[in-house]
Order: structure tokens, then sequence, then C-alpha cells
């Protein structure tokens, strides 16, 4: 039987546009007016805030809105030793450009990887003193420190052997799970887009343009996860978000989950997917004709692109026809992405931002019962 609760069937990616008053005061840090600390205190008042709101519309999930982070990877991923971040990647051609020409830094690895510090377990302290119900910890899937480069940007003389790589990189996520759940954490989401990627033809171009084979990335992928996730506790819920790109309300790939889903649902050792379904990038549900009933499919149906929302019948019946492929009491909903992957925010109001969610808790309500 798959586990629930968490997730629950009212669930959130988890990233929030960030407020006026945390924005302007990273601006003063750039800037060098604050000090980190002071920084700090702002973050902390709004995240309280942010807690209340997402407790008054009714959400079990609690998380931190990653108010404290400019991306929703990098600022984790640079924690690690031997990690670097460079400039932009290229452009997807086929992807809808964002109105700053924006394209996601790159990653590469200049030395060997080592977890030297733990990365968010301060951040879920505060977050689970701040409430009672379940925090959650979105944290970037492992994959991200190879996909963007590939064999290209890791450095060879740090690795001759990608074996070695992929074990080291799989050691640094472990020590940060342990001292996550040390800490009391018995809720994490790996928030993976390369998986996502892998979907989409002109990516897994580009992926074989690097050297790499796209059909055996993702048994690839899957091992480091689950190296990454080798001997977690079984009071450890862990989730898997798959994501196409999600940057002022633009997005950079597209295609439907069939190209991986056979490895993705059976191969992968989490107890859920947080799955983008808000429009036909993502293709229709009958890959989920591979997902096991040990485990939840969480339908991101309610977009974050637009402000404008959802027709609760029509979310219904395609919650509804989900559910020819996996049973409904293994069915969840959210909307397809966090509402701020980046600092900068998807092009919403937060009073829209939160219409959205409240949506996704009565939608639920109404299905479950």
């Amino acid at each position: 039987m798959a586990k629930l609760n968490p997730p629950f069937r009212y669930e959130h990616v988890g990233s929030l546009l960030r407020p006026p008053e945390v924005l302007e005061a990273r601006r003063r840090r750039a800037a060098g007016e604050i000090d980190a600390a002071a920084l700090r205190v702002v973050e902390d008042r709004a995240i309280a805030e942010a807690i209340r709101q997402e407790e008054n519309v009714g959400l079990q999930s609690i998380t931190d809105g990653e108010f404290r982070r400019a991306y929703f990877h990098l600022d984790f991923l640079q924690q690690l030793e031997g990690v670097t971040v460079t400039g932009g990647i290229s452009a997807n051609p086929q992807a809808k450009p964002s109105k700053d020409g924006f394209t996601p830094p790159k990653l590469s690895v200049t030395g060997k990887l080592r977890h030297v510090r733990n990365i968010q377990v301060d951040d879920f302290r505060f977050l689970a003193s701040h409430t009672g119900r379940t925090p959650k910890v979105s944290i970037p899937s492992p994959t991200m420190v190879h996909f963007r480069g590939g064999r290209a940007a890791i450095d060879i003389e740090a690795y001759p052997d990608l074996d070695e790589f992929f074990e080291d990189l799989a050691q640094c996520y472990r020590d940060e799970i342990k001292a996550l759940h040390d800490a009391g954490c018995r809720y994490i989401q790996l928030d993976d887009t390369n998986l996502a990627y892998l979907c989409d033809p002109k990516m897994r171009e580009a992926a074989k343009e690097r050297g790499d084979d796209p059909n055996e990335l993702p048994q690839r992928y899957a091992e480091l996860i689950n190296a990454a996730l080798k001997g977690r506790p079984d009071d450890l819920t862990v989730g898997v978000h798959l994501c196409r790109g999600n940057y002022r309300s633009t997005w950079f790939a597209q295609g439907g989950y069939e190209p991986v889903a056979e490895v993705l649902f059976n191969r992968l050792n989490v107890d859920a997917y947080f799955l983008e379904y808000d429009d036909e990038r993502s293709g229709d549900f009958a890959p989920l004709r591979f997902v096991p009933d040990n485990k939840v499919v969480v339908l991101g149906l309610i977009t974050t692109k637009v402000p404008e929302l959802e027709d609760t019948a029509e979310v219904i019946a395609r919650i509804n026809e989900a559910a020819r492929y996996v049973p409904l009491e293994r069915l969840c909903l959210s909307p397809q992405c966090g509402f701020s992957s980046t600092v900068e925010g998807n092009e919403m109001t937060r009073e829209q931002q939160w219409a959205k969610l409240e949506l996704v808790v009565n939608t639920a309500n109404q299905v479950w019962r």
C-alpha cells in the first residue's frame, strides 16, 4: 500500500512569491548595505507570516516558501565543496523565451565533491518551530549536478572515473538527508528538472551532442537518486517533483512522460511523484499506467504560470481521467510547480497565488471528501 499523509490530498510544490520586504532586503544585502544576519531577520518575519497563510488556506504540508533562496537549486548545490556556478546555459529554441532572455546558470564540478556543512538544517528547524503541521523541505535533485553540462562540466582530474563522481555526489546527499532527519525532518521533496527534460526531443538531442545516451540517462539518474536515498529511515517520506522549467512564467522543455515513465515509476525508490500536468506540454495520462501500487501521484493540474483560476469542474474531470490509470485513493492534487522557483517569481500577485492554493484545497476536498 502507498504511503499517504504525507503526501496529502492537497499539496504545493514549495516556493512562494517573495514579499516586497524580502526582495528589498536581498537587494540591500547584495549592495552591502546590510549584513547576512539582518537579512535573515527579515526572512524570518516573512516566513512566519507565510506559514500562517499556508495554514489559513488549509495546507497540511508547510514550507518556508524558499524565501532564503535566489534559485531553487543553486543556493543548495553551491554549498557542496567542488561545485562551481558559471554563466547561463544555452536556450532551448523550442521553449517560451523569458522577456529578459534569461537562461539558468551552469553548474561545473571543479574538484572532489564533499558535504562540508549542513545546508538546510537551520532553515528546517526554524520552519518546524513555527508550525504544528508537517514541515516539508525541498532540495534539488542530485541529477542537477550532471545533466546540464555532462562529462565536459566535470573536472577530468578530479573524476577520471564517472562512477566515483556519482558515488561522491550520492554521499553528499546521504549526509544532508541524515542531518535533516536527525533534526526531525520527516518529509523531503527532490526537485528534478532533468528527468522531465529527457522527455523533450530537443533536449534529448542536446544530451546526445554532449556524448550522453538519453535512453540510458534515466536509468543512471534513478541509480544516482536511489544511492542518495540509500539507508533512509522508514519514517522519512520522499517525493520527487518533475519540472520543465519555471522562470517568470516561462518554461524550458516540453514532452510527455513516456520516454522516462517505466524507469521513473518503477526503478526510482521514492514514495510520491509531483507531476506537471497543467497544459499540453506534459502530454496525456497514459504513462501513469507504469505507476506501481505502492506509490502516490500528485497531479499538478493548477498552473502557476498564469493568474487565471481554473474551472473546478474541469480539474475534477481531469483527476477522474487520471484515475483510469492510478486509483483515486493514490492520487493527490497540487499546482504544477512552485510560484517562485527563482527570486523573481512568476507573473501574478500574491493574492492570486493564495487563490490558486485555496482552489487546490477546495477542489481536493470535493474529490476526496
